[in-house]
């Protein structure tokens, strides 16, 4: 199969996922292959979620980071046969999460997810996020496909 090139940006990850601000929390695709992409989100000090958690210092949310994890795997997802692009990934379970660094506005998460293992409507994955090369969270992801 021929995967298409990356990088690529919004523009083209506003085809292949779902998700809408201010939810969307990918920013752009720096490579897809496949079974492989890394991804990259810009965190601001403007994120809807950053007004509260916690003010007067600011801090992304892990559960954040988790679903910026889940959409990278999910343009993958999208991007390996053209039967899944009418069907969506839907997050079915996260295994062994674990958290080692805060991410804060100014961070660039990169978002990295490799597939582990698939059949026809589950499909395991191994996710991990890093800022400037430092661990930041990891989890192995579950996604289940259902009709759109």
């Amino acid at each position: 199969m021929e995967f298409e090139k990356a990088p690529f940006g919004i523009d083209r990850i506003l085809e292949l996922l779902p998700h809408r601000p201010p939810f969307l929390l990918i920013d752009r695709v720096l490579e897809l292959s496949e079974n492989y992409v890394l991804a990259e989100k810009l965190v601001s000090v403007s994120e809807p979620a950053l007004g509260g958690h916690f003010p007067g210092r600011p801090i992304f949310p892990g559960v954040l980071i988790v679903e910026a994890m889940a959409q990278a795997a999910g343009i993958w997802l999208a991007s390996t046969s053209p039967e899944r692009r009418t069907q969506l990934s839907m997050l079915a379970g996260i295994d062994g999460a674990r958290f080692r660094r805060q991410v804060v506005p100014g961070d660039v998460l990169r978002l990295e997810a490799r597939a582990l293992a698939a059949r026809s409507k589950l499909v395991k994955i191994e996710a991990k996020a890093s800022v400037a090369g430092e661990s930041v969270a990891e989890a192995v992801l579950l996604a289940a496909f259902v009709p759109k």
